[in-house]
């Protein structure tokens, strides 16, 4: 595009108003934020002052360890994105925009670039991810998610709350070199660009970027422009890029229905309306809308400037502590105890130093072997021999003694560290020996409480980004595709599917473009961290005695290649030796359930024959009771009958005892008989096949010899 002073100055005045309101003020604490936590914690004039008064100045970086700590916790803990149908859509349509969603985040490599956003953020307060479409590798378009430096992203003064959404306006600033704005917005505006003499405005290099982060010196040594053609290695062309809201009339779709709107996309015709209009009865209305629009320029060049074709800003925020408009991080609230740690340390050195080498009071003219000098460099030396010529002319400075409590300042250094971090020994790891495994454990759990807040903003950015995804997949991803994910990481597995396709008779299957479907993003552990934890779950339980299959342990272990285990395991099982084996388990157990039945039994009658004896005398005491002193002469009582009768099914049931209990040991010998003649059988069938396999086995030992040719 051509040069365009007017727009240029806009947007030129508007960003440096925004820049000089506040994100000056942030990016100087971001640098001193990202100094710490590199270990670069000393003012140089402080650390210059030290030297020269030759006292040492300490870096004890605590930073680094807690803040990785959080960064470990995050990364064992990834999202999961997935939609959900509402307003009468399609379930199956949402369960293909979760894969979709997946393939997206495959191609981005989302699950590391969402850590070194959530690391930019902790940090510095501020992360971003940059959303949207990218024409390299597809010409149908694919979406691209990359980070963005929170430096370069300029947000509206104004604004107060989370969601870009409410956002007055947002800038992403970045130097390119001439060859990326050829790529990006024509040669044409390269030309212009290239080998500028100057900026067209006051301070085109400011020092946001000037000082920007990168591998060499974080100075620019080169000026903006320096006469010489640099357009391929060097990025010396600042580009701006605006997106900010403004009013516009435009067409949506309206379903009578329901009574929901949707903006009708700018690249459809008259045609394609009305084939939506008459195939969904919708109806077309014209309103008053918020759009984005996008202006790009660098210098005083025009590069972009339209109504975007997305609905929402390309950047997706990421802010641990947000309170309106306020954005805090976790390093900035340790920066004064790491200080004090540093200094403290520093200090207890120095006075170790001082003890050591406290001074000395020299007579004039009394030193012979060295110089005044020398021995102030030598004094503290072990085994320093000095020559005098007078016994009383040098005499040993007696040094202060270390103050009382000096060694507890760097304590409580470290104390204020994990308190403000809200990041313990327990979560480190550094935990005491004597103390019992569950409280570790419980430890752990409180300080995870601490990280509830900053997990919840990164699950928040995650939904805006899903979001985001969402509209672009409706918006772009309009003609048929074909796609591929990865369904398990663990063994490679990939499933494909297709997106827009037409069957024969006309209808869409897996149509993206309809449909209004709801966000759900969850927080699980990373695959390892859950196997780990599913490991050690299944162990216990199989130690407890639950049926736990071997197949489950080694599954949820560690183990290389534990597909291809589990596949053995289970071909292992269906062999004949297996089966035989199994088999024969099978009938040792169900001889052993017999001979337990028998067992019972056996008791079962001995315990009935016992209390048969115990009733016969019992009637027979009664009978004594009842009798007579004087016999007569007459016929048998009522009580002679009833023992009578006892005695004769006494009699049958000890008879019917000896039969059963004779019966019972004729079918276990028998059984124990048939039992060792199948055992007998199988091991000889066993010996036969342990026979075929070692003649195969060498067999084959035999064919795999060299064989000497013969001459």
């Amino acid at each position: 595009m051509p040069i365009n002073t007017e727009l240029a100055t806009k947007v030129w005045n508007r960003y440096e108003w925004c820049r000089d309101n506040g994100h000056s003020d942030f990016v100087e604490k971001v640098d001193k934020c990202e100094r710490f936590f590199r270990g670069d914690q000393w003012d140089r004039a402080d650390k210059a002052a030290l030297q020269l008064a030759r006292r040492p100045a300490l870096t004890i970086n605590k930073i680094i360890s807690t803040i990785g700590n959080v960064m470990g916790e995050q990364i064992f803990n990834r999202a999961e994105t997935s939609f959900r149908p509402r307003g009468g859509s399609s379930s199956e349509i949402a369960d293909i925009l979760t894969k979709v969603y997946k393939q997206v985040s495959d191609n981005n490599q989302l699950d590391w670039k969402r850590s070194d956003m959530f690391a930019d953020g902790i940090i510095g307060s501020r992360g971003f991810l940059d959303v949207r479409v990218d024409y390299n590798d597809n010409m149908q378009g694919e979406i691209g998610i990359e980070n963005l430096n929170p430096k370069n992203v300029i947000i509206d003064p104004d604004a107060d709350e989370y969601d870009p959404d409410t956002w007055g306006e947002v800038f992403i600033t970045k130097w390119l070199t001439a060859d990326d704005i050829a790529i990006l917005y024509g040669e044409a505006n390269a030309k212009l660009l290239r080998n500028k003499a100057g900026s067209a405005f006051a301070y085109g290099y400011d020092s946001i970027e000037s000082n920007r982060d990168r591998f060499g010196n974080k100075q620019n040594s080169v000026s903006y422009h320096d006469g010489l053609d640099h357009s391929s290695v060097q990025r010396n062309i600042r580009v701006i890029e605006r997106q900010h809201r403004v009013l516009e009339r435009q067409k949506h779709f309206m379903s009578p229905e329901t009574g929901d709107t949707r903006p009708v996309p700018d690249d459809f015709g008259r045609d394609k309306i009305v084939f939506f209009r008459e195939k969904y009865g919708f109806q077309v209305i014209t309103k008053l809308a918020r759009r984005i629009r996008w202006d790009v320029i660098a210098d005083n060049v025009e590069l972009h400037s339209k109504l975007s074709p997305y609905d929402h800003y390309t950047v997706v925020p990421f802010f641990p502590y947000f309170r309106r408009g306020d954005t805090i991080g976790l390093v900035e609230n340790l920066l004064g105890s790491q200080e004090f740690l540093n200094k403290v340390s520093s200090q207890e050195l120095h006075v170790v130093n001082t003890t050591a080498n406290s001074g000395y009071k020299v007579k004039a003219g009394t030193l012979t072997n060295m110089t005044t000098e020398e021995l102030e460099q030598k004094g503290a030396t072990t085994g320093i021999v000095i020559e005098v010529s007078e016994m009383d002319g040098l005499e040993k400075i007696q040094p202060n003694a270390v103050p009382s409590g000096l060694d507890r300042l760097s304590y409580k250094a470290e104390e204020h560290i994990k308190s403000i971090s809200g990041v313990s020994d327990s979560q480190q790891g550094f935990d005491r020996e004597d103390v019992a495994a569950k409280a570790i454990q419980t430890k752990r759990q409180a300080s995870a409480t601490n990280m509830a807040k900053p997990m919840d903003s990164l699950t928040r950015s995650d939904f805006i980004l899903a979001r985001n995804v969402l509209c672009l997949i409706q918006s772009v991803y309009t003609e048929e595709r074909l796609m591929t994910i990865t369904k398990d990481e663990a063994t490679g597995e990939t499933e494909t599917f297709s997106i827009n396709q037409a069957d024969p008779y006309g209808e869409i299957v897996n149509d993206l473009t309809l449909g209004e479907y709801g966000i759900v993003v969850s927080s699980v552990p990373r695959r390892e961290t859950l196997e780990d934890s599913q490991f050690e779950q299944a162990v216990s339980l199989k130690e407890l005695g639950v049926a736990i299959p071997d197949s489950v342990l080694v599954d949820n272990s560690r183990l290389m290649n534990k597909k291809e285990i589990i596949k053995q395991m289970q071909a292992a099982t269906q062999s004949e030796e297996a089966l035989a084996a199994a088999a024969l388990q099978q009938r040792g157990q169900t001889a052993e359930v017999a001979k337990t039945e028998s067992e019972a039994a056996v008791k079962a009658a001995d315990t009935e024959l016992k209390k048969a004896k115990t009733q016969e005398t019992l009637v027979k005491a009664q009978t004594l009771a009842n009798t007579p002193p004087e016999t007569g002469e007459s016929g048998p009582t009522e009580l002679d009958m009833v023992q009578a009768q006892h005695e004769m099914d006494m009699a049958e049931r000890e008879q019917t005892h000896a039969e059963r209990m004779a019966e019972m040991a004729m079918a276990l010998k028998q059984r124990e008989a048939e039992d060792k003649l199948q055992l007998k059988a199988q091991e000889m069938q066993q010996k036969r096949t342990d026979a075929r396999v070692k003649a195969a086995q060498d067999a084959a030992a035999q064919a795999a010899k060299p064989t000497t040719p013969v001459r």
